[in-house]
């Protein structure tokens, strides 16, 4: 089957089709019409002729930290989205969180006829930036801020002040209930490295608590990895030395839903037969232990067992189209001029 049969069968020129399979303009009744004869016929073209007619291999090399992360499916889910409607294929790179992996990824994809690479990225170490500035493709990173590619960031700093603000308000109504010497806020954050999650978010939380007249201790404080149970360990350990914990924010609802845990087997209350299964021990917990877990990104998993935490919703799926038309934009116009977006956020608490 060729690109003309293909014209002859949707009653339309060689050109339309051509320009559809390429993502070039062709009006909407002719895309329908090639669309149907297309699927009716099974028609692939050559990947081989279309590099050699167009000078790309309309593949989109990804790089992602994890794919068991709701956040990066999310993110993903927006890549392909704008990748398959506009004739590409994804080719897709798991590392771990490990930024050496990624280092690795970046520059397999380079050496492979990709067009073009989206980084969800986490820690931009010299070796990124050494990439980012000599990389023979275009590179758009999701996730992080960088000046040394375009790039699609979350206003993390805005989030975590947010959050901070909300987290002392909390804190000022249990004062009021049961006295300011039974309260505190306790943190468990992330690597410093990931300057968003790590840095930014941190800084913002300190920051909201800071303006409504509290300061989040050092003794308070805890770092986890990526993980439900480094959370857990964390959030555990704090419990374990301090007994008056009120409220623990967390860097990620990952991390979060590991504090959860730790607080059902640190309050090691008889719960009601009635709550046997998981998701109702959950929410039996945080209605009775008097400890509120907080956390960032809206997981859709962990506010159905628990009903929901107060967290941050931020446009993850948003982020991942934004950076694929961005890199398109880049790979099929030849875009110059340096791109830097910034989303917001809009916090979720667990009425919503």
């Amino acid at each position: 089957m060729t690109i003309k049969e293909i014209a002859q069968l949707a009653g339309v020129s060689s050109a339309a089709v051509s320009r559809y399979l390429n993502g070039g303009y062709v009006s909407d009744e002719k895309k329908e019409q090639i669309r149907k004869v297309i699927e009716e016929t099974g028609y692939q073209p050559s990947a081989q002729a279309r590099i050699l007619r167009t000078k790309k291999a309309c593949l989109a090399g990804v790089v992602v930290p994890k794919i068991n992360s709701e956040s990066v499916s999310r993110i993903t889910a927006g890549i392909e989205q704008v990748l398959s409607r506009r004739g590409y294929q994804m080719l897709l790179a798991s590392t771990d969180n490990d930024p050496d992996k990624e280092i690795t990824y970046l520059k397999l994809f380079e050496n492979y006829p990709v067009d073009g690479i989206i980084l969800i990225g986490t820690v931009i170490s010299a070796e990124h930036r050494k990439f980012l500035k000599n990389s023979k493709v275009p590179v758009v990173v999701v996730g992080q801020y960088t000046k040394y590619a375009n790039c699609i960031y979350h206003d993390d700093y805005g989030a975590g002040k947010a959050m901070g603000r909300l987290a002392a308000a909390e804190l000022k109504k249990a004062w009021t209930e049961i006295g300011e010497s039974c309260g505190k806020i306790a943190y468990i954050g992330v690597t410093k490295e990931d300057k968003a999650v790590g840095v930014s978010r941190e800084d913002g939380f300190r920051s909201g608590l800071k303006s409504e007249g509290i300061l989040l201790e050092p003794d308070y404080v805890k770092t986890a990895e990526f993980t439900m149970d480094s959370g857990y360990h964390a959030a555990l350990e704090l419990l374990e030395q301090k007994q008056d914990i009120r409220i623990i924010s967390c860097a990620t609802d990952t991390i979060a839903a590991g504090a959860i845990e730790a607080i059902l087997v640190y309050s090691r209350q008889n719960v009601p037969r009635s709550a046997a299964d998981s998701g109702t021990r959950m929410q039996y917990v945080l209605n009775n232990s008097g400890i509120r877990v907080t956390g960032f990104g809206d997981n859709q998993f962990l506010k159905a067992v628990t009903g929901g935490i107060p967290t941050v919703h931020f446009g993850y799926k948003t982020s991942g189209i934004r950076g694929a038309e961005l890199l398109l934009d880049v790979v099929e116009r030849g875009e110059k001029i340096p791109v830097e977006i910034k989303l917001g956020f809009r916090l979720a608490d667990r009425e919503n």
